[in-house]
């Protein structure tokens, strides 16, 4: 069931709305003259909500390069991987070399 409050409680009962977010992972919702103004959030909650959000993105960006044909085999994509830390190792064996003289 949805928690609405005034938005006097904000400053009133602040402790109150935040243990209540905090516990129920429920979001608050703060009135303004008896009109939805705010949705308070524990910082939990939100930072599960914007990476749910960021996973749906990337699904969704996943589907759409499925669907245009932008796609590469798991054989290709591991072996442009494999190629990539062999040039990076290099480049630091290098590096380590100059340390060295």
């Amino acid at each position: 069931m949805a928690v609405i409050r005034p938005s006097s409680d904000l400053r009133n009962k602040y402790n109150e709305i935040s243990a209540f977010c905090n516990t129920s992972s429920e979001p608050v919702f703060i009135t303004k003259n008896g009109t939805g103004d705010l949705v308070v959030l524990s910082n939990a909650e939100y930072e599960r909500l914007c990476g749910r959000h960021e996973l749906h993105r990337l699904l969704n960006e996943g589907l759409e390069a499925q669907s245009e044909g932008r796609v590469k085999s798991a054989e290709d994509v591991f072996e442009g991987l494999e190629w990539t830390i062999t040039v990076l190792r290099e480049l630091y064996n290098r590096q380590e070399d100059k340390k060295d003289l």
